[in-house]
């Protein structure tokens, strides 16, 4: 029971960091480009807003880490 709860918590967090390192390490955050006021000058606003991060393409094996891990955490309650 133990062991399962242990297992169950470890998948859970490696599933939420799997998902964190994926959403920083895809690919370059800032995209140098002109604004209005500041023609030239590199910004970190996005050109669109957007949250391809969190598509569900990208981030499937976390989600079924975390899933996993999940149902491991439930099977002690019943």
């Amino acid at each position: 029971m133990t062991t399962t709860t242990l297992i169950g918590a470890l998948l859970v967090t490696c599933g939420v960091v799997y998902m964190a390192i994926a959403a920083i390490f895809r690919g370059r955050m800032t995209d140098p480009h002109s604004s209005a006021g500041n023609r030239g000058a590199p910004t970190l606003e996005p050109r669109r807003a957007g949250l391809g991060f969190l598509g569900a393409k990208a981030n499937w094996p976390g989600v079924l880490i975390a899933t996993i891990g999940l149902v491991l955490l439930l099977i002690p309650a019943m």
